[in-house]
């Protein structure tokens, strides 16, 4: 795709039908804009150059179920899959626990939330009725994308907001070049799941 230059801020359009968001990078140059199709029986969500969406870079599309969940493929232009990502079934209740997969599908890294009581939090505070307006303001989750020697390789976190439509992509140890698509269209994937749940 190209070379990220982090941090990466993806920032929610709440004035549209469709669940769709922009990437920026560090420099405020848009990386790419994620559009989700409405009215698909299976998730189909479309990645593009940029707003005007002219230019699609590549499609992330549910491809099976596993574990009550769907499996979310990348692929390219072409048609040609280069990797995926997968919630972790039993394990995503009580924290958010995802897999992420090259094209061989050999498991690359692991994305969880950071700490779990966030979004317990979250869940019991945002049933009081006027206060669950405010929660944004002060219970956002962050998630750790994690390599096979278990380090952290980058953190993403959802800033503070009152309607929750903006996250920033941390790099914490440097990338190798080879994942940094899987990894970013991984976050992007996730977030729409996770920003779906709550």
């Amino acid at each position: 795709m190209q070379d990220y230059k982090f941090p990466l801020d993806f920032t929610f359009h709440i004035g549209t039908l469709s669940n769709d968001f922009s990437a920026v990078d560090a420099n405020g140059k848009m990386v790419a804009y994620v559009k989700q199709k409405l009215f698909k029986f299976k998730e189909n969500v479309g990645v593009y150059e940029n707003d005007s969406k002219s230019n699609l870079l590549y499609n992330i599309k549910a491809d099976r179920w596993i574990d009550f969940s769907a499996c979310y493929s990348f692929s390219d232009t072409t048609g040609k899959e280069f990797g995926k990502i997968g919630r972790k079934g039993w394990a995503s209740l009580w924290k958010a626990h995802y897999e992420v997969f090259d094209q061989n599908k050999q498991l690359k890294y692991t994305i969880r939330e950071e700490n779990a009581w966030v979004k317990v939090m979250d869940g019991l505070v945002g049933q009081i009725p006027i206060i669950n307006l405010f929660t944004g303001l002060f219970l956002n989750p962050a998630y750790l994308v994690i390599n096979g020697n278990n380090e952290t390789v980058v953190r993403l976190s959802k800033e503070k907001s009152l309607v929750g439509r903006r996250f920033k992509v941390s790099e914490v140890k440097k990338l190798n070049g080879n994942d940094d698509d899987i990894i970013i269209l991984s976050l992007m994937m996730m977030v729409l799941l996770e920003r779906r749940k709550g």
